[in-house]
C-alpha cells in the first residue's frame, strides 16, 4: 500500500468517527510517515499515525485499529497541549508533527495558524536546543524517578524508555524524526553521518545488547512471540499501550523485529523486543498471574542478556545514563553547529 492511500483511508476514519469525540478541534497525522511522499510504499511494519486533539479531557486512546486495510495508531491529545506555538516548539514529541502540513481536520483554523509558525522556525537554532534539551530532561526526570518497590516488568520499563531518548536527543538534533520503534537504528545513521561513528557503541552499552548475537536475539523474539501471542489472547485491563499488544499490531511487534533481524540490524531490534516483553508482563499480570510466572523465565532470559537481573542492576545502569549525559550532549551540540539545515 503506498502512503498515500493510508492517509486517504485515515482522513475517513477521522470523518466518520472523530468528529463525534465530545468537544472534538481537529485531527492531524503524526510519527514516522509525516514527510514522505504519497507515492512512497507503506511498509507492513508500519501504521499511519494520527492525533485527534479535543476540547475536554479526552477518553482513551483507541490505539491501533485496522481500517480499510490500513493499520492506523490513533492517540488522543488535550486541545490545551496546543494552544501556545511556543510550547509546541520546545516540545520534542510534538513539534515535528507541524514541521510540513499533516492537517487532516482543522474546524477551528487554529491547527493551520499553528502548523505555519511551527514550520517557519521549526529550524532555528534555539528551537532546536530547547528540544533537544527537553528530550535530555525527560530522560534525567524519568530515571530519578524509577520506583524500585515496583514489579521487576515495570521496573524495566521505568530503565528501558529513558534509557532509549539517548537517540531522541541525537535525532532533534540532526532535524530527524524522533522515531519509537526504530529509534537505534536511526540514530546510527545520525551519527555515521555526522561524523561521530564511535558513539554508537557506547549507546549500545548503555542499553547492554552490543555483545550479543543474532542467534541470540532471534531466541529471544522467538520466546517474546509466545508470550505476546499469548497475552493477546486474555488482555482486558486497558492499558495505553494495549494496542500494541493485540492481532492488529502484530505487524510491528514481531514481524517488523524478524525484518530488522533478517537484514542483519539485530542490536537495533532490542530495544522494542524488550518494551514489548515488558508490556507483555504488564498485561499479564493483571490479567492472568498464572500465565504471568509461567512465561517470567523468558523475559528475566532476556534482560539477564542486558546486564540486568535485579532492582540493583537497573538503579546502576540509570547511573549509568546519567553519568553518560554530557558526553552525549557534547556530540548533539556538534551536530547542531555542522547541520546544514539549521539556521538562526
Amino acid at each position: 500500500m503506498q502512503v498515500g492511500l493510508g492517509r486517504s483511508n485515515a482522513a475517513v476514519w477521522v470523518a466518520r468517527h472523530a468528529r463525534s469525540v465530545a468537544g472534538f478541534r481537529g485531527a492531524y497525522f503524526s510519527g514516522s510517515t509525516v514527510g514522505l511522499p504519497d507515492h512512497a510504499e507503506l511498509p507492513p511494519s508500519s501504521d499511519i499515525d494520527i492525533v485527534v486533539t479535543a476540547q475536554d479531557d479526552p477518553p482513551v486512546k483507541p490505539g491501533k485499529l485496522r481500517y480499510r486495510d490500513t493499520l492506523l495508531e490513533v492517540s488522543y491529545l488535550p486541545w490545551s497541549q496546543l494552544q501556545s506555538a511556543d510550547e509546541v516548539l520546545a516540545s520534542y514529541h510534538l513539534a515535528g508533527s507541524f514541521r510540513t502540513d499533516t492537517i487532516i481536520d482543522d474546524p477551528t483554523g487554529h491547527l493551520r495558524g499553528l502548523q505555519a509558525r511551527v514550520s517557519a522556525e521549526f529550524a532555528t537554532r534555539p528551537w532546536v536546543r530547547r528540544r533537544c534539551q527537553d528530550a535530555r530532561r525527560r530522560i534525567e526526570t524519568r530515571l530519578a524517578a524509577i520506583d524500585s518497590s515496583a514489579p521487576f516488568h515495570e521496573q524495566v520499563t521505568a530503565w528501558l524508555f529513558p534509557t532509549g531518548v539517548n537517540t531522541h536527543v541525537l535525532l532533534v538534533a540532526a532535524l530527524r524524526n524522533p522515531t519509537v520503534r526504530l529509534r537505534y537504528l536511526a540514530a546510527r545513521d545520525v551519527l555515521t553521518d555526522y561524523g561521530h561513528p564511535g558513539l554508537y557503541p557506547e549507546l549500545l552499552d548503555l542499553l547492554g545488547c552490543r555483545h550479543l548475537s543474532a542467534r541470540r536475539i532471534q531466541h529471544h523474539l522467538h520466546e517474546l512471540t509466545a508470550t505476546f501471542d499469548a497475552t493477546a489472547d486474555v488482555a482486558k485491563t486497558p492499558f495505553f499501550f494495549s494496542s500494541d499488544i493485540t492481532e492488529a499490531a502484530r505487524p510491528i511487534a514481531i514481524d517488523g523485529s524478524q525484518d530488522l533481524i533478517d537484514r542483519g540490524d539485530h542490536h537495533e531490534a532490542v530495544f522494542w523486543i524488550i518494551a514489548t516483553f515488558a508490556r507483555c508482563h504488564t498485561i499479564l499480570a493483571a490479567d492472568a498471574p498464572e500465565l504471568h510466572h509461567a512465561l517470567a523465565p523468558a523475559f528475566r532470559a532476556a534482560v539477564t542478556d542486558l546486564g540486568i537481573g535485579s532492582t540493583e542492576d537497573i538503579l546502576h545502569r540509570a547511573g549509568e545514563v546519567t553519568r553518560f549525559l554530557p558526553r552525549l550532549w557534547r556530540t548533539a551540540e556538534d551536530i547542531l553547529a555542522s547541520n546544514p539545515g539549521i539556521s538562526e
